[in-house]
């Protein structure tokens, strides 16, 4: 059984800094490319932010680019997600998601929400940003 437990989060305030832990179960996580997934208060999910099989290559939408920082580490099954610089706007609760498929994938891919299974994520971890 899939499982992804994120954890990190926190109440902090504007322009302050969190990382984000997601420890994955119940699949090869080397062999995965990993996202984080957002949802604030009312709204929709939105994609945040991935990395392929291949640490090197990572990937973020424009409201994160340049403040937040994705890793993993396949030795501890677990992804990271720092997160600088941090605004009002990014308070919500923050996923961790494996896509449907393995091996290397597109970013146009990852960034696409309907390639993963809500199902297999995790309970989420909040991040609240206010003064």
């Amino acid at each position: 059984e899939v499982q992804l437990v994120e954890s990190g989060g926190g109440l902090v305030q504007p322009g302050g800094s969190l990382r984000l832990s997601c420890t994955a179960s119940g699949f090869t996580f080397s062999s995965y490319a990993i996202s984080w997934v957002r949802q604030a208060p009312g709204k929709g999910l939105e994609w945040v932010s991935a990395i392929n099989v291949w640490e090197s290559e990572t990937y973020y939408a424009d409201s994160v680019k340049g403040r937040f920082t994705i890793s993993r580490d396949n030795a501890k099954n677990t992804a990271y997600l720092q997160l600088n610089s941090l605004k009002t706007e990014d308070t919500a609760m923050y996923y961790c998601a494996k896509p449907r498929d393995g091996g290397w994938v597109t970013s146009a891919y990852l960034s696409t929400l309907g390639n993963y299974d809500t199902n297999s994520w995790g309970q989420g971890t909040q991040v609240t940003v206010s003064s």
